[in-house]
């Protein structure tokens, strides 16, 4: 898990081109998606992280967003996650 705050914007360009980062963040309230996701665009760069896997993100007791990953979001809910 990498904090948006803590990286510099070059690392950052440069761990997406070589496809490192997979998924984004709100560290406060817990949820993860997809990088273009409008609702993850719109965070405070504080609160943004970004996961290397979906696994991760769920190691580290985040929820997919419903937004962006709804079938996820949908097992979440129902307890299948």
């Amino acid at each position: 898990m990498f904090n948006h705050n803590e990286i510099a914007g070059s690392e950052l360009f440069k761990k997406l081109l070589r496809k490192e980062i997979f998924l984004g963040g709100n560290r406060k309230l817990k949820i993860y998606g997809r990088l273009n996701c409008a609702s993850g665009k719109r965070m405070k760069r504080e609160n943004r992280v970004f996961f290397t896997s979906e696994k991760e993100a769920v190691q580290n007791g985040f929820r997919p967003c419903g937004h962006c990953m709804k079938e996820e979001y949908k097992k979440w809910k129902d307890g299948f996650i």
